[in-house]
């Protein structure tokens, strides 16, 4: 019997906190869209999910100055340039 003092004011603490995170939840819009995201994988990526490229400068002058030195790609095996 005594421990019925220890759980009726617990079980009243865990009950207020599961209510504050329920309303909390709902403040949030956190139940806004329940079907969405499941229908999501189902459909193609659009051009605003996709992650964006760098943009290339415009003329050279904006290029970077290593620009002209040899890549990797088009070094020889031997360490050579053409």
């Amino acid at each position: 019997m005594n421990i019925l003092y220890l759980l009726i004011p617990l079980s009243l603490i865990l009950l207020g906190l599961a209510v504050w995170a329920f309303f909390w939840a709902v403040r949030h819009d956190q139940f806004e869209d329940l079907e969405g995201p499941a229908y999501r994988i189902l459909f193609d990526e659009d051009e605003n999910d996709r992650p964006r490229q760098p943009r290339q400068p415009r003329d050279s002058s904006d290029a970077d100055p290593g620009a002209d030195a040899p890549r990797d790609e088009d070094r020889r095996d031997d360490g050579r340039r053409d």
